[in-house]
């Protein structure tokens, strides 16, 4: 399967456009007429509907939702030492660099009398989604459960899509419960997020809603989060992509490498490889031939190659603007000094240096969270960390004089709007009459 290769310099601005496009989003109006039907029916029927389409869309018979303890238990025999030994190493890590992210409180007098103070709160309730699709998940379970947890959440619901045979994947529950999560429901689709939206009378309503999903979850999350009674989400969600630039000292064999990384995520996933590089650019095709045919979900990563390119530019300022106007959900730059050119990197999801920087270890185990903004929002959003499930709440207190230092200012600008009222509350208070 060959990626279609492209010098940026003899393309005007609209071919260039057109060249970094991703794939059409499979969020059609179909999908999203079906999904708001789900959601409408899962808030009037509660359990007993989110049963039944559990058992039409996922084919399992479920009398009890909640993952029991015995289940728990079960799910610990399965996995190897290693496994585990893996678990705990990857939830130190991202432990470890998602402590640093808690916010400090502010209290600051901005002027004699008038203290300004800004505290922050965890959210109360929230809903994890990890996704059992054409691959289980338990990272997904550690980068949501993680920073859950730090922020001090007091309620953390966890759902994930049950197997034919009623039982949730195993890696998928010993890496929650290893992360700290206690509430664990085996509910998948836009049922499960309608189910964490409005609640049910098992599945208790949550504040936020977190994590990945397929077309039908995402049109769910967006869905949801447009109701006052629903619940907000994380981040705009899309298909899974990776940008890499390559200059002449990188290796084609881990470029390419790190290409199908990512292209065997799905079908709809995109991967560039943007290079100064005309002699890397044609490694990479071979390399990318002769690896494909050695992995197991070949036929799903050669069909994301056929939405995937490569760009061939002249300078490293160039390919570095064109990373930025695409704005990958992750970035590789397996260049020489690859550090220096960070400074540049104005838009990307999660950026990877060097040629030893894999963007698997992200996916697992750095410490960085994988739960990032993909189809282009990186321009606008930041990846998960524990601030997206914190909030912040501002606070003032004057003081009489406080409050007299800043009357003829709030007077006049609350006059100034036709506001009265604003400046006779001030006013009253001081001792004078509108």
């Amino acid at each position: 399967m060959s990626l279609s290769t492209n010098n940026w310099a003899e393309l005007d601005d609209t071919q260039r456009s057109v060249l970094l496009q991703r794939p059409a989003a499979s969020q059609n109006d179909s999908i999203r007429l079906r999904v708001a039907e789900i959601v409408a029916a899962v808030r009037a029927g509660g359990d007993a509907e989110v049963a039944a389409l559990t058992e039409r869309y996922d084919g399992a018979k479920l009398d009890d939702f909640k993952v029991s303890a015995a289940e728990m238990q079960a799910a610990g025999t399965q996995l190897s030492n290693d496994e585990l030994a893996a678990f705990d190493l990857a939830i130190a890590n991202v432990r470890r660099f998602h402590e640093q992210q808690l916010p400090q409180p502010i209290s600051i007098e901005t002027m004699p009398g008038v203290s300004c103070e800004r505290l922050t709160h965890p959210i109360d309730a929230v809903g994890l989604y990890v996704p059992a699709g054409t691959a289980a998940l338990p990272s997904a379970a550690i980068m949501l459960a993680v920073p859950a947890v730090i922020a001090g959440c007091a309620k953390i619901v966890l759902c994930t899509p049950p197997r034919v045979d009623g039982t949730a994947n195993p890696a998928v529950l010993v890496a929650a419960a290893r992360a700290g999560v206690t509430e664990i429901y085996k509910l998948g689709g836009a049922q499960a997020i309608a189910a964490m939206a409005y609640g049910t009378e098992t599945v208790p309503k949550v504040l936020k809603i977190f994590g990945p999903g397929n077309a039908w979850v995402t049109a769910a999350k967006t869905l949801v989060s447009t109701d006052p009674q629903g619940a907000a989400i994380d981040l705009p969600a899309g298909p899974s992509e990776v940008l890499v630039i390559g200059d002449e000292s990188a290796s084609a064999e881990l470029v390419a490498a790190d290409l199908l990384s990512q292209a065997e995520h799905g079908v709809d996933s995109q991967v560039l490889l943007v290079s100064t590089a005309p002699a890397l650019a044609k490694a990479v095709h071979a390399e990318i031939e002769a690896q494909l045919t050695q992995l197991p979900r070949a036929e799903i990563a050669a069909e994301a190659l056929k939405n995937s390119r490569i760009i061939v530019t002249d300078d490293m300022t160039t390919a570095i603007k064109i990373s930025n106007r695409y704005a990958p959900e992750h970035l590789i730059l397996q260049v020489e000094n690859a550090r220096q050119h960070l400074p540049a990197i104005r838009n990307a999801g999660s950026v990877f240096l060097g040629r030893w920087t894999p963007e698997s270890v992200g996916d697992y185990c750095s410490g960085t969270n994988h739960v990032l903004p993909t189809y282009g929002y990186a321009r606008t959003y930041s990846g998960l960390g524990v601030e997206q499930y914190m909030r912040q709440m501002t606070v003032q207190e004057l003081s009489r004089d406080g409050l007299q230092s800043l009357a003829a200012a709030v007077i006049s600008l609350a006059r100034l709007e036709g506001l009265d009222a604003h400046a006779a509350a001030v006013s009253r208070r001081l001792g004078s009459k509108p």
